[in-house]
């Protein structure tokens, strides 16, 4: 079921969750002629700065987001992180709020445990192995089982804060640390997986609409500490690779239901295509689609969710999009470089305006495009070189 149309009913729609992927698709909606109201969990967050009004709540409260909810009446309510209290998104639901995709769309993709369950168990979709553990006791049991080197991630967590790989296993009592740390919700259980040899890993972002299900064209990405520093589109496949990666992807975004945009991460190996992860919501591998096609990410998502038409999707142009990232916490800081990074051919600069840096904080990102990814891929990174965060 793709659900019913919304064109003629959502007029507010409410995010829960404000960063840099918030705030392009509260730019969207409002194109659209939709009320915006940003939520999280401090104050000024990118997408706060250009919604109609915004608040700061701790989303894993369930009361407050509840109390939150009931006091806006938003039309939609549309996730934007994991850490929201999805027990009480169900529950609104089921009072007759709309929750995109749908709440337990929600809730199963913010639970690594339940999509990598749905994924493997109930869709049949090639994984790699797993096993999950609650303690350092069975985390050590459970590295045992799948092998090194593997990767650990904490159950609840976004752009791979707590995630490492374990290469022996004098390394697990780290790992565990690390996951402890980095996890979004007080919740001591994580998930190791077989580390899979890939050839590349890619974002297929994939919309479901009132149209059907439509494809954006392959997004390919480097990670480093589990986060995306890089990533261009297309990313050259064979064709049985694009076959087998949109089955995959519709096959898990069917099971999830209702409209948005998905963020469906794949291996591609020697052996085939393996699913990853799956995000009900913009990926942020996909700001590259800013320079690429004639509808980004965020417009394909502000359509979806509002039930209107999306006829197709055209990649205009090959580009490339690189990070900007913090390495240190500091409240006063500012972004130089950036004339010289637009001085770059072809290139566009966003800078989020995050209230204050952390420790690997994306704080802002450069978009180029080119007549080849190769081409778009340097330009985006000479610009991004640029750019230097100054510590006040």
């Amino acid at each position: 079921m793709y659900g019913a149309p919304l064109s003629n009913k959502a007029k507010k729609i409410m995010l829960l969750g404000s960063g840099e992927l918030g705030k392009e698709v509260v730019i969207e909606a409002q194109r659209l002629g939709i009320e915006t109201i940003a939520v999280d969990r401090y104050a000024n967050a990118p997408a706060m700065q250009v919604a109609h009004r915004s608040h700061v709540i701790n989303m894993l409260d369930g009361e407050q987001l509840r109390a939150l909810i009931e006091q806006e009446q938003p039309d939609l309510i549309v996730p934007e992180i994991e850490a929201i209290a999805t027990p009480v998104l169900v529950e609104l639901e089921k009072e007759g709020y709309r929750v995109i995709p749908t709440a337990t769309a929600s809730r199963l993709t913010m639970d690594r445990e339940g999509i990598r369950r749905l994924a493997s168990e109930t869709l049949e979709l090639r994984t790699a192995k797993y096993a999950f553990a609650n303690s350092l006791e069975e985390l050590h049991a459970a590295v045992a089982e799948i092998g090194t080197p593997c990767v650990i991630k904490p159950i609840m967590s976004s752009s791979g804060k707590g995630q490492s790989v374990c290469r022996t296993p004098e390394n697990v009592e780290q790992s565990w640390n690390i996951a402890m740390e980095g996890g979004r919700a007080k919740n001591a259980r994580v998930i190791v997986e077989e580390f899979i040899h890939f050839e590349s890993e890619i974002t297929l972002l994939t919309v479901r609409s009132i149209s059907g299900t439509t494809y954006c064209e392959p997004i390919g990405h480097i990670q480093k500490d589990g986060d995306y520093i890089e990533s261009w589109q297309p990313h050259a496949m064979t064709e049985q690779q694009i076959q087998d990666a949109q089955h995959m992807a519709k096959t898990i975004t069917d099971a999830l239901g209702g409209f948005g945009l998905y963020g469906v991460e794949l291996f591609l190996t020697k052996e085939g295509v393996y699913f990853s992860e799956v995000s009900p919501r913009p990926h942020d591998t996909g700001m590259v689609t800013m320079a690429t096609q004639d509808l980004s990410e965020f417009a394909l998502h502000a359509r979806a969710i509002l039930g209107l038409p999306i006829t197709g999707v055209r990649l205009l142009t090959p580009g490339a999009s690189y990070t900007l990232k913090a390495d240190r916490e500091q409240v006063n800081y500012t972004i130089s470089g950036l004339a010289d990074a637009l001085s770059v051919p072809n290139t566009q600069v966003r800078v989020f305006g995050k209230p204050e840096t952390k420790v690997g904080r994306r704080m802002a990102v450069a978009l180029s495009s080119g007549s080849t990814v190769e081409e778009a891929r340097d330009l985006a990174k000479q610009a991004a070189s640029k750019l230097t965060l100054q510590y006040e």
